[in-house]
């Protein structure tokens, strides 16, 4: 405890001695490469673009050697490779559960859902729910808390940013609040509290309640929240801090690889692309079903990529026999932007219950190809009225048959003609984006 009193004295006392061209910034995410998914490139990007307009940033993540990764994308340590990053272990229990449950260690790991089927996925959703609080890779918190004390005190930081999921992050930047007069920026790339595959989780009471007082602790003690979307999810965390500072950063694309890389087109198929995570909390059946009643009888190919369960994509080509259904895996992200640009029709489907508060990152990259798009959702979500803005884009409820048919109807007839133009599409890409977060850090 003295320790760590005159730890903080010292910071206090010595902070501004040392100025970066913009200053020091600390990023705390649990994502970040190895680690592949569309979580770990938000900040990822951040990050190179922050350092281009001369912040300083140092990122705190977990090695990966102990980290709970679902999927792997080596290509990405290539665009951070001038970042500085300091790697911390952690204990977590979700690479054991992996094992128990699929013999590997990633390939189980929740992403989306949580199967409750069985005694022993009961009983783990249970002992995850309740003692592991906010999240299961908790066990990272104070190994981080010592690595973003040392850089503070060292490197005289002003500025702290956590992102989440997981939201065990924030628990990091509020104990750093406490400890240090310093800037703390939370970013909520997905809810907290409200995020509707919670109601999968088995918690009790008590523990609701503990998620709910952490939630509002880490709100009202930042000095500036994040969101990707506003609409209902705003408003949420707004309500629970109203006297907080929100701005809207959205997920954005790559200008640079989306210019680079170049997709071929099939000749003999009307080709359909579908990229990302894909569940049972997606509506991907209405698409199956409209697929199979209307268009059996066409040179039709669909082809996925992303972490998608054997499960599924069996079902998949059980259903549509007469499609060629082709399962790409897990692709790297320039080969899956490959993939997107030779599409004829790019399909996205939205988490069922999570439509108003959640919007995919991919989606920006969708728009970026200026290929048509198919999205299951709400369209009165506010990533309905983002896609409502495109020129061929629709956002149809999963019970909208007839309108899916018929947008499946005109992009198939008009084959290679469609360009789907997003207006100010510039404004989207990542260091435009990044220009908006270096404006907000300068202002606290």
């Amino acid at each position: 405890m003295v320790r760590h009193a005159l730890l903080c004295l010292y910071s206090r006392r010595k902070m501004g001695k040392k100025f970066f061209k913009k200053g020091g910034v600390i990023i705390l995410t649990y994502y970040w490469p190895p680690s592949g998914g569309s979580g770990v490139q938000r900040w990822m990007y951040f990050s190179k673009y922050l350092k281009e307009m001369g912040w300083e940033p140092f990122v705190i993540t977990v090695d990966e050697k102990k980290a709970s990764y679902p999927v792997l994308d080596t290509s990405l340590e290539k665009i951070v490779k001038n970042i500085k990053v300091i790697k911390t272990s952690t204990n977590e229990p979700l690479k054991l559960f992996s094992f128990l449950t699929t013999g590997g260690f990633r390939k189980g790991i929740p992403q989306g859902e949580f199967k409750g089927r069985g005694l022993f996925n009961k009983l783990s959703n249970y002992i995850r729910s309740n003692f592991f609080i906010p999240d299961a890779r908790v066990g990272w918190v104070n190994y981080a808390y010592r690595e973003c004390e040392k850089i503070i005190i060292k490197n005289n930081i002003r500025h702290v940013i956590t992102t989440g999921p997981p939201h065990s992050s924030h628990l990091i930047g509020l104990k750093i609040k406490k400890d240090f007069k310093i800037n703390w920026t939370v970013d909520f790339r997905d809810p907290w509290v409200n995020i509707f595959y919670n109601k999968q989780f088995l918690f009790t009471e008590k523990s609701i309640n503990k998620q709910k007082r952490l939630e509002k602790e880490v709100l009202n003690n930042a000095d500036l929240v994040l969101t990707t979307i506003g609409g209902d999810l705003k408003k949420q965390l707004q309500l629970k801090a109203p006297n907080q500072n929100f701005a809207v950063i959205p997920n954005g694309y790559d200008s640079d690889l989306i210019n680079k890389v170049k997709g071929k087109k099939s000749k003999k198929y009307f080709h359909i692309v579908y990229t990302g995570l894909l569940t049972r909390n997606h509506p991907y059946v209405s698409l199956l079903k409209n697929l199979k009643q209307n268009f059996s009888t066409m040179n039709l190919k669909l082809s996925l990529a992303g972490n998608i369960s054997q499960e599924i994509i069996n079902e998949i080509k059980n259903f549509l026999p007469s499609f060629k259904v082709k399962d790409c895996g897990y692709l790297n992200h320039e080969d899956t932007v490959r993939l997107i640009k030779s599409a004829d029709l790019l399909v996205n489907f939205f988490f069922i219950g999570g439509e108003k508060e959640m919007i995919s990152g991919k989606i920006m990259e969708y728009l970026a190809t200026e290929i048509p798009i198919l999205s299951i959702g709400d369209p009165k979500s506010e990533a309905g009225k983002i896609l409502s803005k495109a020129s061929e884009t629709k956002m149809l409820l999963w019970s909208s048959d007839k309108e899916i048919r018929l947008f499946l109807d005109k992009v198939i007839e008009n084959k290679g003609k469609l360009t789907n133009r997003f207006p100010n599409l510039d404004k989207l890409s990542r260091k435009k984006i990044t220009e908006k977060l270096s404006n907000l850090l300068a202002k606290l």
